[in-house]
């Protein structure tokens, strides 16, 4: 028996930041970044807040450590929220709701409602039950995976993506295709999260381009941002593949952005997964037949399944250079010897990571070092 649910209650468009408006006479605590502080978003939120009392925690910096998180959680406790609100990309979203989760774990601070407004359109955080945050001391990053960790409310306002530079727009505009596509091939895909993802491809091919070459176009703007949230809300459910499990591995390792490094990988993960070289012309195995639907869904030339996830793959590739996303981790510096003195470690993390479990096709060691050899 399967499940599907959305969790959240989502507010979209322009001026959906007025949902906020109902927010009076509460305790709340905004968990966010210092440059939303420093560049007026903080106070912009707080301006639609009646009368209420405001604690703000803006030490989070990007992929937030677990040393963040401790901090966030001594916040909370002083301060006994009874809405919590995370405003930003995906670490801050992610801080907010570890720093809730985790600080239920310590003692009882009450069931503050949890708010997420996206600042970049990426990572879907503001729907989904996960939280990635990492540990400093091995460059680890470790999924939290709790349902308590879903966000009650959701606002997606374009207005607040409008101003983001086209380095991060590119890198999370290459996560959201990402998300759906890991999510249509999981295990744990069914007819509702497909629909999600099927939708989120659509808006993000040909809404990205747009976004990247004119940020202040807003329905270009709204578009991305919806396909983001749509996205999180398909692999809130079906979860991920091995795409992600490598881009943890090695993102956390490396230091690299997360959505740079999934659209690294995303050819070549591809490619494994669909395992042309083991097809016939009229034998592909099943996930293979799915890139072969994206493809279509996309009005790519599919001609057959080979044609089609070969387009697909070609047409991620030429996004990509549109994008300036690297192709290898040599185009961001990181020299090879270093790479394959600690492939061991890359690949034993890689495995033990809970979106690999879901990917289509079981890897095993050696075909994550093939995909890592690929690249260096």
């Amino acid at each position: 028996m399967n499940n599907f649910n959305i969790n959240t209650d989502i507010y979209f468009g322009q001026g959906s930041l007025d949902k906020l408006e109902e927010i009076r006479n509460k305790n709340v605590l905004i968990v966010t970044d210092e440059f939303m502080v420093k560049f007026g978003i903080v106070d912009k939120i707080s301006s639609k807040l009646e009368n209420c009392n405001i604690h703000i925690f803006s030490d989070i910096k990007p992929d937030p450590p677990v040393e963040t998180i401790a901090e966030g959680i001594k916040k909370l406790t002083k301060s006994k929220p009874e809405v919590i609100i995370a405003i930003g990309g995906g670490s801050p979203i992610d801080a907010g709701k570890a720093i809730k989760e985790l600080s239920n774990k310590i003692g009882d601070y009450g069931s503050p409602e949890l708010i997420a407004i996206p600042t970049t359109s990426g990572t879907g955080s503001e729907v989904t039950m996960f939280s990635v945050i990492t540990n400093r001391n091995n460059n680890k990053k470790y999924p939290l995976v709790s349902k308590n960790m879903t966000p009650h409310i959701a606002i997606l306002d374009p207005e607040l993506v409008a101003s983001a530079p086209q380095t991060i727009t590119a890198d999370t505009g290459m996560d959201v295709i990402t998300h759906a596509i890991e999510a249509y091939v999981s295990t744990n895909a069914t007819d509702f999260t497909d629909a999600f993802a099927e939708k989120t491809l659509k808006l993000s091919f040909e809404y990205l381009p747009i976004a990247y070459k004119q940020g202040n176009y807003l329905v270009a703007r709204e578009k991305m941002h919806n396909a983001s949230c749509m996205a999180g809300l398909a692999f809130n459910v079906a979860s991920l593949g091995l795409n992600h499990g490598i881009a943890h591995a090695v993102g956390g390792k490396f230091k690299i952005p997360h959505g740079r490094i999934n659209g690294m990988l995303l050819p070549l993960v591809i490619e494994y997964n669909a395992d042309l070289s083991n097809g016939s012309i009229n034998k592909y195995s099943e996930t293979a037949k799915k890139y072969y639907d994206i493809a279509k869904i996309l009005n790519l030339p599919a001609q057959n399944v080979r044609i089609g996830v070969n387009n697909l793959i070609h047409e991620i590739n030429n996004l990509k250079r549109m994008l300036k996303i690297p192709r290898t981790l040599t185009e961001l510096g990181i020299s090879e010897e270093i790479v394959k003195e600690l492939k061991e470690e890359l690949i034993k993390t890689t495995l033990a990571d809970v979106c690999t479990q879901t990917n289509p096709k079981k890897p095993t060691a050696q075909d994550i070092d093939k995909i890592i050899d690929k690249l260096i």
